[in-house]
C-alpha cells in the first residue's frame, strides 16, 4: 500500500484531481446495488489523511476509468519500477489465487500493477513491501511470512481483497478503498472516502483492471469482485 494511503498530501496533483472530477455517476449506480456490511476483518491500518476531493465527485471517474473506449491510465504504487512488464509470468498465480479466494483476477492483475507495478522486491516508506504491497501486521495475519516471495504476496493480497469484500458487501469499489485507506476509513465515511489519493487508487486500479479484461477477452471488470 502507498505512504498517501497513511498519510495523504494536501494539494493534489492537477493529474489526480481531473480523475476525481470524471467520477459521479458510476458511484451512485454502485451505492443502488449493494448493501453495506461492516462486519469483518480488524483494520490493519488507519488513514490520517486530509479529505481532498468531495465523494460526489467520485462515480463519472470510475465510469471513465472502466469505460472500454478508455485508455489504460499511466501510474503506478509507490514501490513501482515498471508499468506492468513481465506481468505475464505471475498470471498463472493470479489466477489461482483469485479462484481461490473468489476475486475477479482482472481486479488482482489490476490492484498489483498499481500497488508494486509487477516489481516483486518493490517497498514503499510506510512499510509496505512485495507485489501486493502488504503491511507488516496485515502480511502477518494473511499467513504471509515473506512479503517478497510472490507466490505468498500474490495469496495473501488476493484473501485481504476477499475479506474486505466480504465486509463491504462485495462492493469492489470499497473493498479497493479499504486496501489502500484502510477499513476504518470507509466504515467512518460509508463508502469510498473523500481522499483524492485513494479516489486515485480506486479508479485506476479498476482501469488497469478493464484494460486486462479487453486483452483478455474477460467479462468486464467493474461489475465486482466475484
Amino acid at each position: 500500500m502507498s505512504a498517501e494511503a497513511v498519510s495523504a498530501t494536501t494539494g493534489a496533483p492537477p493529474g489526480e484531481l481531473a480523475i476525481a472530477q470524471r467520477v459521479r455517476q458510476l458511484q451512485t449506480l454502485i451505492e443502488q446495488a449493494r448493501q453495506v456490511s461492516v462486519s469483518g476483518v480488524t483494520p490493519t491500518v488507519t488513514a490520517s489523511v486530509t479529505p481532498q476531493a468531495s465523494t460526489a465527485d467520485f462515480a463519472s471517474a470510475l465510469q471513465a476509468a472502466t469505460s472500454a473506449d478508455s485508455a489504460p491510465i499511466a501510474y503506478q504504487g509507490e514501490g513501482a519500477t515498471t508499468s506492468g512488464e513481465g506481468s505475464s509470468a505471475y498470471d498463472p498465480l493470479i489466477e489461482q489465487a483469485a479462484a481461490r479466494y473468489g476475486v475477479n483476477p482482472a481486479i488482482l492483475h489490476g490492484l498489483i500493477q498499481q500497488e508494486s507495478g509487477f516489481d516483486p522486491s518493490a517497498q514503499s516508506s510506510a512499510g509496505a513491501s512485495g507485489l501486493t504491497q502488504l503491511m507488516p501486521g496485515t502480511a502477518a495475519s494473511m499467513g504471509v511470512a515473506n512479503p517478497l516471495d510472490p507466490v505468498e504476496s500474490i495469496e495473501g493480497g488476493a484473501r485481504y481483497l476477499s475479506q474486505l469484500s466480504a465486509q463491504f458487501g462485495g462492493s469492489t469499489a470499497e473493498a479497493l478503498a479499504a486496501y489502500n485507506a484502510g477499513p476504518g476509513a470507509v466504515q467512518q465515511y460509508g463508502g469510498v472516502p473523500p481522499y483524492a489519493e485513494t479516489q486515485s487508487y480506486v479508479a485506476k486500479v479498476l482501469g488497469y483492471a478493464e484494460a486486462y479484461s479487453h486483452a483478455h477477452s474477460l467479462p468486464s471488470a467493474g461489475a465486482g469482485l466475484a
